[in-house]
């Protein structure tokens, strides 16, 4: 024959036909905006390195919650940005700390969103780093008492998920012992397995106050030259109880997702971090690249390479998109 019979291109012929054999898809429910909230009240502080977002007081994080459940968001993950910062992380666990208080108000006023808490220190600590910082580097077991007591005091303020990401080694089993314990043995442990030392988390540590005050964290979150690590790391965290596994960033590391979704069945996250989304809109700013598009294309190649839920700022448009 002079011509081959498969003609690829005819299932491409048209956005009905395109539609009706994608294989990827995206929709609301597998989307979780990430939330800061800040003491005050009528608060708006708007993120600079972060167009569209802000740090929130409590009663503008409920406005901004009942929107999320109103666009069908899959719900949305906590970021507390305390009055004061000290040593040792006290208002991480401080019963009526603002992330606490934050959980109270979004259950009570927005019911039905699912909340998810960031469970981890650096938000809290004068130095910027995760954990208890002694000897030129973070104790990793003195750290696991904090993180239990935050998962416990999210918990009992009634979040639905608690998510560790400091990276501690067994912060998963010091968690779910604190959960079970307290009571709370129904509540999820959505662990940040694999958490990489990224240069993408530079918009974030504006919006969450949380910039080292010195070294960096290298010593804890992974090195992103390694690939192998995330499998060991995943299945430590899975040993210890993890409920659902996170990989941060996502882009850079669609190996480490696909991996991890061909070898583990646990539902599976990733999230698409401050710097992937401050570097999309500077360049849709500059009439680089289509915002809508590219938000659509980075969201599915997540989900294309294995993740079943992606936390992203990107997460109230990209609802309308996808619901489109």
């Amino acid at each position: 024959m002079s011509f081959p019979i498969q003609r690829p291109r005819r299932l491409r012929s048209s956005e009905a036909i395109r539609r009706l054999v994608r294989e990827t898809r995206l929709a609301p429910p597998q989307l979780i905006l990430p939330l800061f909230v800040c003491p005050g009240e009528g608060v708006r502080k708007d993120i600079a390195s972060m167009p569209g977002n802000a740090q929130l007081s409590i009663d503008e994080l409920v406005r901004e919650a009942e929107d999320c459940r109103k666009r069908g968001l899959g719900g949305v993950i906590l970021f507390g940005i305390p009055e004061r910062k000290d040593e040792i992380a006290s208002e991480a666990y401080d019963v009526n700390g603002i992330t606490q208080r934050a959980i109270r108000a979004v259950k009570k006023e927005v019911p039905g969103l699912l909340v998810i808490t960031d469970v981890c220190n650096c938000e809290y600590t004068s130095h910027g780093h995760c954990g208890l910082f002694r000897d030129g580097d973070v104790d990793n077991d003195a750290t696991l008492e904090w993180l239990a007591k935050t998962a416990v005091s999210h918990a009992e303020a009634g979040a639905d998920i608690v998510a560790p990401s400091d990276m501690m080694d067994g912060r998963v089993a010091a968690i779910r012992n604190a959960l079970d314990a307290a009571g709370h043995t129904q509540t999820p442990i959505l662990s940040y397995a694999a958490k990489y030392a990224s240069v993408f988390y530079g918009p974030f540590r504006e919006a969450a106050e949380s910039t080292p005050q010195f070294g960096d964290r290298r010593s804890y979150q992974m090195d992103p030259a390694n690939g192998r690590e995330a499998m060991r790391e995943i299945a430590l965290d899975l040993e210890e109880g993890a409920d659902m596994i996170m990989v941060k960033p996502a882009m850079p590391y669609l190996d480490v997702i696909r991996e991890a979704r061909r070898t583990y069945e646990v539902p599976l996250g990733a999230y698409q971090v401050s710097g992937e989304f401050s570097m999309i809109m500077a360049a849709a700013q500059n009439g680089w690249l289509d915002l809508d598009r590219t938000i659509l294309e980075s969201l599915t190649s997540i989900r294309r390479a294995g993740a079943d839920f992606i936390v992203t700022y990107f997460a109230r448009r990209a609802a309308e998109l996808a619901g489109g």
